[in-house]
This record gives structure tokens, sequence and C-alpha cells, in this order.
């Protein structure tokens, strides 16, 4: 059952049709690099100097900092009429690449390619397929040669796998008795063998 503030307000559905937004606005600034370069530099700077660094346009920048800021994934300060960026711990820990609790292979494979996907909803529903066809003109009857077409691809999803235990690994390890077992072994996992 409905609140009538829910009647008369659809927050929760202007919620859900804007969320894409916040999604791409965090994988943009990881795949340009905003979160690493902050961290490189040890203090705020300016968005002038982040655009020439990443070789992107100044206005462009300021907007995508800005939105980040308003995302809570930067800090802003005023220094001489001019806002300087830094990031919050949290992207410290999990948007900059060398954090050891890294988000960001995940979040580039979400980007480059489950976004990319998910494009085609509508067709995967109607056909009852997967989409990677439409999405990256490759075969996709089995679903790992599509993810495993080059060298590159796989090592993303590995990577992207690898962030995923970096992180639950150790609930999923606790939610099982595993005292029978004298080792464990995670096959096809990537942690120890790039």
């Amino acid at each position: 059952m409905c609140s009538s503030e829910e009647l008369e307000y659809p927050q929760k559905l202007l919620d859900y049709q804007c969320g894409f937004l916040v999604s791409k606005t965090m994988f943009t600034a990881c795949e340009l690099g905003v979160f690493d370069l902050l961290h490189e530099v040890q203090e705020p700077i300016a968005a002038t100097t982040i655009a020439s660094r990443l070789s992107t346009s100044v206005d462009g920048m300021e907007r995508l900092l800005d939105a980040c800021v308003g995302l809570k994934l930067l800090k802003v300060e005023l220094k001489n009429n001019e806002g300087h960026y830094s990031n919050t711990d949290v992207s410290t820990l999990y948007l900059v690449k060398s954090s050891p609790k890294t988000l960001y292979h995940m979040i580039t494979y979400y980007s480059q390619t489950t976004y990319k996907l998910w494009h085609f909803l509508p067709e995967a529903i109607r056909e009852g397929k997967s989409q990677y066809e439409r999405g990256f003109g490759i075969s996709s009857k089995e679903v790992f040669e599509a993810i495993y077409r080059s060298e590159e691809e796989m090592l993303k999803f590995l990577y992207h796998m690898d962030t995923i235990w970096t992180i639950c690994g150790k609930d999923i390890i606790q939610a099982f008795d595993l005292s029978v077992f004298c080792s464990v072994y995670d096959l096809g996992g990537k942690t120890k063998c790039l």
C-alpha cells in the first residue's frame, strides 16, 4: 500500500529514473583518472589543473568535479575564489586504483561492459538471450567466450571478480562452516596468478 505522500509526489520513481546518472558520473571520474590524480598530488587542486593533467575540457571537468562533490565522492574548498578539489576518505579507499580495497576494476567493467549491455535490456527480454552480439559484435552463444574474447577483456573480468572477492570474500567464507576442510581453493580466481 502506498502512502498519500508517494501518490502525491513520486520521489522513488524519480530516483530510479535518474539512478544511471549517478553511476555514470562515478564511472567517468574513475575512467578519466580523477581519483588517482588527486591521490597522487596529495593536496587540493583546481579544476583547470585537473583538466590539463587529464587532457579534458575545463568546462566538462568542472561539471564532473562538482557532480562528484554533490555525490560526496570529492571535497571542494575555495582558494582565491576558485574551487580546489580533493578525494573523500571513501574515494581514497575504494576509487583509487592503487588502493588494496579498490573498486576501480569493478567500476570500469560495469561501465565498459555491463552498462553497455543494459542498453539492450528490452531486446534481451523480448528475445530471451544475451546481448553481447548487439553490444560488441561477438556471438554470445557461450557467455565466457564473449567475456574472454580478448586478453584485455579477460583481464578486466578477472580484476572485476577479484574486486568482488576482496570486498565480499571474508563474508562469504564466514557464511559457511568450513571447519571440516583443511584447504579451500578458489578455482578460476585471480589474486595470486597475475
